[in-house]
């Protein structure tokens, strides 16, 4: 299979055509543009800069640095998911942060160890990318889990009925790419993997893996965030 070819930066701008096609469409409709602007920007920046921190990280012996890293993208995920939250405070982060790290940290270590079977326990090429998975879908479902679960509550709703739909709500995403997988779309990691050379029925094993992962792992984060709710 002939490689993918380098993109340069010049071309790599033509992507972002369609995105100032709807940014334009957003201000003309009377909609805020900036956050979806500023958005735009820090992830340009953000990933540009990935790439050159990666490259340090993947070639890293020392388990100690992934370890941070990991714990670095904890928080941020429990960060940006209580940004839409009507609870903000010191409390509220914790709670998500626990939330996400006991479901996320607990998988990745079930896949690590037990299913890929690595031969380091921290292999950077491995770890980081998946826990990037975990913790940005965990984060999402948290975020729509929590949103919803507050809107019911307003509504005059007791502690189990809100927390049943927000749990329904939220997990809506991940069922839906449950039943789009392989039929509507085929998603980055499988199609990476075929792009790089490996046969399409490894990948798909790859992907199983990775759809139960995040499937999981999301949802249980948001089970563990509306327990704590209760008190």
């Amino acid at each position: 299979m002939e490689q993918i070819s380098f993109i340069p930066l010049a071309n790599l701008m033509l992507g972002f055509i369609p995105v100032i096609i709807l940014i334009g469409i957003m201000h003309f409709w009377g909609l805020r543009t900036s956050n979806s602007i500023y958005a735009n920007f820090r992830m340009l920046i953000q990933l540009l800069l990935i790439g050159y921190v990666l490259t340090f990280i993947f070639e890293t012996d020392e388990p100690v640095i992934i370890v941070l890293v990991v714990l670095f993208m904890i928080l941020m995920s429990a960060w940006i998911a209580m940004r839409p939250l009507k609870e903000n405070g010191i409390y509220s982060f914790v709670i998500i942060f626990i939330s996400l790290a006991l479901s996320g940290l607990a998988v990745l270590f079930l896949i690590s160890q037990f299913i890929i079977e690595l031969p380091r326990w921290f292999e950077p090429s491995f770890i980081v990318p998946i826990a990037g998975m975990i913790f940005a879908n965990s984060m999402n479902t948290v975020s729509l889990a929590g949103e919803r679960f507050f809107i019911e509550k307003d509504r005059g709703k007791d502690y189990l009925g809100s927390r049943r739909i927000a749990l329904e709500t939220a997990l809506i995403p991940q069922v839906n790419a449950l039943f789009a997988v392989g039929l509507v779309s085929l998603p980055g990691m499988m199609t990476g993997q075929i792009l790089s050379g490996i046969e399409p029925l490894m990948a798909a094993r790859y992907q199983i893996m990775v759809m139960c992962m995040i499937f999981s792992t999301a949802g249980l984060s948001a089970v563990t965030y509306m327990s704590f709710k209760k008190y």
